[in-house]
């Protein structure tokens, strides 16, 4: 198989991408990113693209699947316009275009909670984008839905606090639903979805990714 990541330099990404090489029923691995990451593998192919203007790289998105590992932080994007385009515009655009070019199965990171009918403005984002794919009509559509992530030398100071909390209440017996995961154990998943889920349309909620 030919594996596509948006993504890819994120902590799941990179997780993804380094697995997805490691692992031989993917033939070919193609990432899209902003700036050359330096990573060098004979089955790596990295195009270095302005999301900005997607559509000019429609030729490049071809394969078997797509993976979209990419978000951000209302923090990072600066305001809710800015995290609606990297959130939401980016992955909505790569979807149509892998769509047109015929890529079998979409496997997507959202997030726990989402809805498009949520008052939360980030699950709701979530939801909508998800709903979208869902209307392009992949053959296989995966939907990964995670409560927290642990992510390696996180920078985020809200995230390292909330983990800490829930761990402690987990410990407890409290907001188990909200079980943190690990984002290399989140792209183990990934990685073998495509491979052993049916087609049509399935949603990995928090407690059926620990268990898949």
């Amino acid at each position: 198989m030919k594996a596509l990541i948006i993504g890819a330099t994120g902590s799941t990404g990179k997780y993804l991408v380094d697995q997805l090489l490691e692992d031989g029923d993917y033939t070919s691995v193609v990432t899209f990113v902003r700036k050359p990451t330096g990573k060098k593998h004979i089955k790596l192919t990295e195009h270095v693209v302005n999301f900005e203007t997607i559509n000019q790289y429609k030729d490049l998105i071809a394969g078997d699947v797509l993976f979209s590992c990419l978000g951000t932080t209302l923090k990072a994007a600066g305001s809710k316009e800015n995290q609606w385009k990297i959130d939401f515009d980016i992955p909505a655009a790569f979807a149509l275009n892998a769509m047109e070019n015929n890529i079998k199965s979409f496997v997507l990171v959202s997030s726990y909670g989402a809805s498009a009918k949520s008052s939360v403005f980030y699950s709701k984002m979530k939801g909508k984008l998800e709903d979208y794919i869902a209307g392009l009509n992949f053959e296989q559509y995966i939907i990964f839905r995670p409560g927290p992530l642990v992510r390696e030398d996180t920078d985020r100071l809200g995230e390292k606090i909330s983990i800490k909390v829930i761990n402690a209440l987990n410990a407890i017996g409290i907001l188990r639903k909200l079980k943190p995961l690990h984002t290399e154990i989140l792209a183990q998943k990934l990685v073998k979805a495509p491979k052993i889920l049916p087609s049509g349309t399935t949603i990995l909620e928090l407690k059926e990714i620990f268990e898949f």
